[in-house]
């Protein structure tokens, strides 16, 4: 049984996949233990080690970077051997820092943003805060941690599938939708990935999950030591208190309604709250708002990967005009109400067009293109033609951007790019 009085020193580790995470977890243990890293991307050279080097030595530990799938990669025979040694770096920041608060935040959509919220409310209410973990700043990059300091943490699913040790005191599960079913193979095995988090939890924790069925076969199956509350979809009162456009869709409601039931419970002012809520300008790419004058919203959420993701925008807003296409997720359902169907038109580009189109069809009028430059110019066309109507350009590509960029990120500022390119904004206000 492993011992958290035990100092990570003087131990064997592994290091498979030198990404970001790879990275720091190597900086973090360099300086007392003993590290071989292994990256199936990697040629082996004096700094990566080779794969007969690795299966000859006997590793006290073996760190996993999220991104690699342990059933699909060239030391899957190895790890399977092995699985008792596998952590994460979320284990090994637990391992040394247990006292510190830690506040971890998962779910299918909105974990990114949640998470950068909640790190300015604290920051602006003069906590000690720490933002850190899948939002893009690796947890063992950090410095200069006391014991005051508290962590806001983004975790994924695959962090949390292949942790151990890892304990947070208060634990957010926005959301579960259908996502990386390729990896987890069922949404319930997705679910109970992130379901982890509530698991590890003590007695005097919290949890606050979304009310869904997924999550309540969890609660079912399992003995829970810390209290659980569950979101509704009550977020009435606080649209009344937040004049923030940026929280004008379902989606970013739900999402807040998590913080305004974690901010009771921790009682911070709420005065302060609604002050860093009403001014929050949100994260690229994620829901947001690049445009909006008399005639035309125009918002950029290229981060949106699945159907789940666009669903609540979908229902947010009127007349639109929602431009989706990439690579489709594995399992993926389109489960719009019909009721918004007439308020959509769609616009589809990218590899799978084809799936796309098939999955709308007989519920929204959809046309496939070859290249977003023409949706655009389609798209403001038929925005002057209806001038009358306040348009609401949609770009949630429900799906993933590898076909034709490098990330979200690429694909958003492509967008972006186009937007001033083709000059939308003159050709629908001429």
């Amino acid at each position: 049984m492993f011992n958290l009085n035990e100092n990570l020193k003087n131990k064997k580790f592994l290091i498979y996949g030198y990404g970001k995470t790879g990275s720091a977890t190597y900086k973090y243990l360099k300086k007392k233990n003993k590290i071989l890293i292994y990256d199936d991307n990697k040629e082996y050279n004096n700094f990566f080690t080779s794969l007969k080097k690795v299966k000859l030595t006997q590793f006290d530990y073996i760190v996993v970077s999220p991104g690699i799938n342990i059933n699909k990669c060239k030391l899957k025979k190895y790890l399977e051997k092995n699985k008792k040694k596998i952590i994460t770096d979320l284990d090994i920041f637990y391992i040394n820092n247990p006292k510190n608060l830690k506040i971890t935040i998962t779910g299918t959509n909105g974990k990114s943003t949640t998470a950068k919220l909640l790190f300015k409310i604290l920051k602006d209410q003069k906590k000690d805060v720490v933002l850190a973990g899948n939002i893009g700043i690796p947890i063992l990059s950090k410095k200069k941690i006391n014991l005051d300091t508290i962590f806001v943490i983004e975790a994924s699913s695959y962090q949390l599938d292949y942790s151990k040790y890892f304990q947070t005191d208060y634990a957010f599960i926005l959301n579960i939708s259908p996502d990386h079913l390729e990896r987890h193979k069922s949404i319930q095995k997705y679910a109970h990935a992130k379901f982890k988090l509530i698991l590890n939890q003590k007695k005097n924790f919290y949890s606050f999950i979304e009310n869904n069925k997924f999550l309540n076969n969890e609660i079912k199956k399992n003995k829970i030591n810390s209290k659980i509350i569950k979101i509704n979809k009550n977020y009435k009162k606080i649209k009344k208190l937040v004049y923030n456009n940026y929280f004008d869709n379902i989606n970013n409601l739900l999402n807040l309604s998590f913080i305004f039931e974690f901010a009771k419970i921790f009682k911070l002012n709420k005065s302060k709250l609604l002050k860093t809520v009403n001014s929050f300008k949100g994260l690229e790419f994620r829901q947001q708002i690049i445009y909006k004058n008399k005639f035309v919203t125009i918002i950029n959420d290229s981060k949106s990967t699945s159907f789940s993701s666009s669903l609540n925008l979908l229902k947010s807003y009127k007349n639109i005009y929602w431009i989706l296409g990439g690579i489709a997720k594995k399992g993926d359902k389109f489960n719009l109400p019909s009721k918004y169907f007439k308020n959509i038109k769609c616009y589809i580009f990218g590899k799978d067009k084809s799936f796309f189109k098939k999955k709308l069809s007989n519920k929204i009028l959809s046309i496939t293109y070859d290249n977003l430059d023409n949706i655009l110019n389609k798209v403001a066309k038929e925005i002057k033609l209806n001038r009358y109507k306040h348009s609401h350009v949609l770009f949630s590509p429900s799906a993933a951007s590898f076909d034709k960029f490098k990330n979200f990120e690429d694909r958003g500022h492509y967008f972006n790019y186009l937007i001033k390119k083709i000059k939308f904004i003159r050709k629908i206000n001429v």
